[in-house]
């Protein structure tokens, strides 16, 4: 997996920046996993991946790269105030609540 190409820009106002960016996957064959692109993302603007928050990935039909969208917060804190919880669930920065039954 590799990360081909990498935009963003700063958005003072919610104190994250929010990344576009495009992972080859020619290796794996599927899509990626969100924590392997989280470990990715952090790995390259040198942060902790606790305060990187993907919010999309797609595999565009019959290619093997995937485009998507990730913030990377300041703080920890600032993406908890910020991020609706079930993006928070989906990258396992939020406990699952165990279902009722």
């Amino acid at each position: 997996m590799e990360l081909k190409h990498v935009t963003y820009r700063y958005n003072p106002l919610l104190e994250r920046k929010e990344v576009y960016f495009e992972i080859d996957h020619s290796d794996t064959g599927s899509t990626p996993k969100r924590e392997d692109v989280r470990e990715l993302l952090a790995e390259h603007f040198g942060v902790e991946a606790e305060r990187v928050v993907v919010r999309r990935i797609e595999t565009l039909t019959g290619s093997l790269s995937a485009r998507g969208e990730a913030h990377i917060y300041d703080s920890v804190e600032t993406a908890f105030l910020v991020e609706p919880d079930y993006i928070l669930k989906r990258n396992k920065l939020l406990a699952e609540e165990a279902g009722e039954g």
